[in-house]
């Protein structure tokens, strides 16, 4: 290389650097935030790769096709997990409430296996984590510790058989219920049939506190809540809820069911879901559905109510959440629980619409940023980054280890067991 040619090159490489140390001095907050989660595993409680992964238009399940080191086309790639500092992630191992049509244990292990693919597929920065200590260690190796959770006890299809041979794949958290009420629980967004949870509900709690499996009442109803804290002898985790008192949505967390987290020691994790942390956007589609109901009931023909519904969609547009928005559920969950029962679960790639400058996983920092603000401490930060969640796991271990010196795996059914038809 020519020696003005290279001369021309080191002034410019200097020049951006200087620009670069510039940028972080003008943003105190940022460059605070960034170096806390250097010292702290960020655990994020809900994120929906393997459902994206599996929905892809372009290539459905092929974890090859969707190349996590290159720009994706969601919300989660390996640089932007770099860039917003993720130190551990619950990749959510979703299966919908509404399928029907092979029972739902296939699709299951479908999402275990697509899971566990993407993690091993990227070694030099994935980590297939199964206890609080793993977490730990893949942040000091600079590693996502990566943790697999189940949405949605449907997918144990009333066995607890079931139930344990999924902790033996990997799955450390259970969410009770997703969207549907079962035979043995409440959902949230469905009907009520059982003030809560059944006996069968209750075994299974006491079950996944045997095993060492986190109970996670996002998506239930506040008496299923309620229940599983009376029965619980483990903390309880919301993987992707806010404050109901802030944002009334069924999904949200009521301040009495918040006030009793302190004696449990449970944690929510503070959702970035649009509807769940502003009211605005909460309204608007309780508006959109009920004007998708109304076409629907007057138009069979469903590309014309998708015409009809694109119009309304342009003749009302959609609101918008914000950064603060969430940070506001944050600290509603802080006042009202406590700093020691606070987390976040973004919902990243299970959500089409996203909070202004939470955009994707790179921007874990900013929210960080706002809070820091507001006042919050690094002590307080770093609880809300992993901490307490690595109480919950450690607590969790604990209960495990104790239990299960105590009683053998539960051989409770739901109804009568069926006897076999003689050949």
């Amino acid at each position: 290389m020519h020696p003005v040619h290279r001369s021309g090159l080191l002034l410019l490489a200097l020049l951006v650097t200087s620009a670069s140390a510039a940028a972080a001095q003008s943003d105190p907050a940022l460059e605070r935030a960034r170096k806390l989660l250097r010292s702290v595993p960020l655990i994020d409680g809900h994120n929906d790769l393997a459902w994206e992964i599996r929905e892809s238009k372009t290539a459905p399940m092929d974890v090859a096709a969707y190349d996590l080191r290159t720009r994706t086309a969601g919300h989660t790639d390996l640089e932007r997990l770099k860039a917003g500092q993720v130190g551990a992630q619950f990749w959510s191992i979703y299966v919908p409430g509404e399928v029907k049509d092979s029972g739902y244990a296939r699709i299951q292990l479908e999402q275990f296996d697509i899971a566990r693919r993407f993690i091993a597929r990227y070694p030099e920065r994935l980590a297939l984590a199964l206890t609080a200590a793993d977490i730990e260690r893949e942040f000091k190796r600079g590693r996502v510790a990566s943790l697999l959770g189940m949405e949605g006890g449907h997918v144990i299809e009333n066995s607890l058989g079931t139930l344990r041979s999924y902790y033996d794949l990997g799955a450390r958290y259970m969410t009770l219920t997703h969207n549907v009420t079962l035979d043995w629980a409440d959902a949230a967004l469905d009907s009520t049939r059982h003030d809560g949870l059944t006996d069968f509900g209750r075994e299974v709690v006491r079950e996944m506190n045997r095993l060492g499996m986190l109970v996670d009442l996002s998506h239930v109803s506040p008496a299923t809540m309620s229940d599983a804290l009376d029965v619980t002898q483990a903390p309880v985790i919301f993987s992707h809820s806010s404050a109901r008192a802030l944002t009334e949505h069924p999904r949200n967390v009521p301040d009495s069911i918040l006030q009793r987290l302190p004696k449990n020691g449970g944690v929510v994790m503070v959702t970035f879901v649009p509807a769940f942390v502003s009211n605005e956007v909460a309204q608007y589609e309780k508006r959109e559905t009920e004007e998708n109901k109304r076409i629907s009931a007057e138009v069979a023909d469903t590309a014309e109510v998708s015409r009809r519904m694109e119009q309304w969609s342009a003749a009302n547009p959609r609101p918008q959440a914000t950064l603060a928005q969430v940070a506001d559920h944050i600290e509603h969950v802080r006042k009202v629980a406590g700093v020691d029962h606070v987390g976040l679960g973004s919902d990243f790639d299970g959500i089409t619409n996203v909070p202004v400058g939470l955009e994707d996983v790179s921007t874990f920092p900013q929210l960080f940023a706002e809070l820091i603000r507001r006042g919050w401490s690094d002590d307080d930060l770093r609880k809300l980054a992993g901490r307490n969640v690595l109480r919950v796991l450690q607590e969790a271990e604990r209960t495990s280890e104790r239990l299960r010196k105590e009683r053998q795996p539960s051989t409770m059914t739901i109804g009568p067991v069926a006897t076999p038809m003689s050949p």
